[in-house]
Parts: structure tokens; sequence; C-alpha cells
């Protein structure tokens, strides 16, 4: 069985994502970018801006993956405690 997701769910994560989107953009933009005198974006900003993408991406893939641990042992924890795990079924 599939889940579905209503449409105001939707539109609230794609804004969540969007302000997420922004602030990354923002964080990263004032801490690289500091020459306004040209139109060109020097090389130095660019490895900037992109080190500090994958710094934010490498961050929340990483929260997610300790969050899931978490979970899964606090899940296992509960289950213990009811007595639901090493029963023979």
């Amino acid at each position: 069985m599939a889940l579905q997701v209503s449409e105001s769910d939707q539109i609230k994560q794609f804004k969540e994502f969007l302000g997420t989107y922004n602030k990354v953009t923002e964080n990263c933009f004032m801490d690289c970018v500091k020459d306004f005198t040209t139109r060109e974006v020097k090389a130095e900003e660019s490895s900037c801006s992109e080190s500090c993408l994958q710094k934010y991406l490498k961050m929340t893939q990483r929260i997610s993956m300790r969050f899931q641990e978490y979970h899964i042992q606090q899940n296992e924890a509960l289950a213990a405690k009811a007595g639901l795990l090493g029963q023979p079924r």
C-alpha cells in the first residue's frame, strides 16, 4: 500500500526545502563572494562556494544517518522493553 501525501503537506515540504535552500545559498554567498567590482566569478569564490555546499550536504547526510540510527535504537529498546525481541516465533 503506497503512502499518499496530501497536497498541503507537499506544499509545506516544498516551502521548507526552499527555505533551507535559500539559507544555504545566502550563507555560502556571504562567506565566499567578496569582490563586487567585476561580473566574473573568481576561482577562489567558485571553489569556496562548492566547498561550502559540499560541507552542508555532507553534514545533512551525516545528521540523517545519525537520526536513523537513533530511531532504530529507540525502536529496539521499546521492543525489548515490551518483550518482543529475542522470542522464537
